[in-house]
């Protein structure tokens, strides 16, 4: 991948600001000692609190005082749970009808990562499954220069399966995950077996599901650095765009962009799996709605992911009260739940100096897995949090969409996202998800059991970064996985 920030012009910088910025992003090819600042992984807003299992609930650490209170009440309101209505708490009034979570806390768990179904478990808790079917020539709308197709959702059971359902309605249908084993034999003889899974809908309540339906599983993103990541401007993401990949390594990481409707315009996307979601507050009120079944003055669905297909599911009560706000969630309640997601912390890093961790650097780096999982950025001088304003920030994600290739393939396009593209994650906070999820699973469907077998699912523009991995010694593997468990 071509680092083309040289190229950029922000307008929220002086020339000599502009020179400091492109020095300081530009990727080391120092791995004998850690780069300054490398530990605070959020800048001045990096958390330094003992590692345990809230390591990703804390804000900040340069908030004002002020904002620290917007920070727990939104934090309440990010735990708060849901009830159906009628009810006499009627400030907690309108869940679902159908739903997949009682509040938001139920998907993102302790603010961190979702998981598949445990073995054994009964009920799904963070993770769902995508519905949609190909949108036809009136289901899409022009943006800039191309065409952003919109997902149009299942004609009777929109636009993801509910699981749930308030007392009186049946609930949509349950997933269905069934497991293959894949053998997988490294250079040095070492055997790994990944899980190949399919995924299938049982118990549906209201009739089957379209003939072209498509289905892609997904759990919760983690939560820390958001507010960071929607502050890095968008020059610096599409800097690094190479659609047509003239530099020749393999690399074409392309932009999402989608409408954002709170200024109806084409924004780039950031947020979400395939980067669908342009602002955190998008991102909230659209969880709302079809997580939980909450409208919002973004997405006014009382009765959440319904559709003319399901009556009985219609005609439920909703929770909207004119003396509370227009909508279930009015506008202070999904201000607070946005402020509270944009200014959670990042935990400071560990073991930064280890030699372990310095050689899986030189390791990380060597193996081309940085063009995609770019280390760092600094966010915009504008930023309207000055806790976010022009901070230097080691997310290690470009935030574009590549082709993972087959086997991570969900066959589902999202806005200009095709079947076989995903964004790239943020790995910042990746070393603490079994103290803070209690689980080590990962990639979009948790597939992955450890970090060595989400690198091996990797394919496509990442095929080469993954081979490299499958042909190094043991010691330098278990180097990597050192430096990415730092982090």
């Amino acid at each position: 991948m071509v680092f083309a920030q040289d190229a950029v012009v922000r307008s929220d910088l002086s020339v000599e600001d502009l020179a400091r910025v492109q020095a300081v992003t530009r990727p080391t090819t120092d791995f004998s000692k850690a780069e300054g600042s490398e530990k605070r992984s959020a800048g001045k807003g990096t958390t330094q609190f003992a590692v345990n299992a809230d390591s990703f609930s804390h804000f900040l650490d340069n908030l004002s005082f002020e904002q620290e209170e917007q920070f727990k009440l939104g934090n309440a309101l990010f735990r708060k749970i849901w009830v159906s209505s009628p009810s006499s708490t009627q400030a907690s009034d309108g869940l679902g009808p159908l739903f997949n979570a009682r509040g938001c806390q139920s998907c993102h768990i302790k603010d961190g990562r979702g998981h598949p179904p445990f073995e054994g478990q009964a009920e799904n808790v963070s993770m769902f499954l995508r519905l949609s079917v190909p949108p036809g020539a009136d289901d899409k709308r022009l943006a800039m220069d191309g065409v952003i197709a919109g997902e149009v959702g299942d004609p009777t059971y929109g636009a993801q399966l509910q699981d749930f359902a308030v007392p009186g309605l049946k609930a949509e249908g349950r997933m269905v995950v069934d497991y293959a084993d894949l053998l997988v034999t490294l250079r040095d003889g070492t055997a790994v077996t990944l899980r190949s899974p399919s995924y299938s809908v049982a118990d549906l309540n209201y009739g089957p599901l379209a003939d072209d339906v498509m289905i892609s599983p997904r759990v919760a993103n983690p939560m820390i650095g958001l507010g960071l990541v929607e502050q890095i401007p968008a020059e610096d993401i599409l800097a690094h765009t190479d659609p047509e990949d003239r530099d020749g390594d393999g690399i074409s990481g392309r932009a999402n962009f989608t409408v954002e409707p709170v200024s109806n315009s084409v924004m780039l996307g950031r947020f979400g799996w395939k980067a669908g979601m342009a602002t955190i507050r998008s991102q909230s009120a659209s969880a709302f709605a079809g997580d939980i079944g909450i409208s919002t003055p973004l997405f006014d669905l009382p009765h959440g992911d319904c559709t003319e297909n399901q009556p009985e599911c219609l005609a439920m009560p909703t929770g909207e009260q004119a003396r509370l706000g227009v909508s279930e969630a009015p506008d202070p309640v999904l201000d607070l739940v946005t402020f509270y997601s944009q200014t959670l912390g990042v935990p400071e890093r560990r073991d930064v100096d280890d030699p372990a961790v310095l050689r899986g650097k030189a390791a990380f780096y060597g193996a081309g897995c940085a063009s995609c999982h770019v280390p760092k950025f600094v966010t915009s001088r504008n930023a309207e949090n000055p806790a976010h304003r022009f901070q230097l920030i080691w997310p290690y994600s470009d935030f574009l969409l590549h082709d993972m290739g087959e086997g991570l393939a969900d066959h589902r396009p999202e806005g200009l996202a095709d079947g076989y593209e995903w964004r790239t994650p943020p790995l910042w906070g990746i070393g603490l998800t079994k103290l803070v999820s209690g689980h080590t699973f990962f990639l979009h469907d948790g597939r992955a059991r450890s970090l060595t077998e989400a690198i091996l699912w990797h394919g496509g523009e990442a095929q080469a970064a993954r081979d490299g991995f499958a042909d190094m010694s043991q010691t330098t593997r278990d180097d990597l996985i050192a430096f990415l468990e730092s982090l």
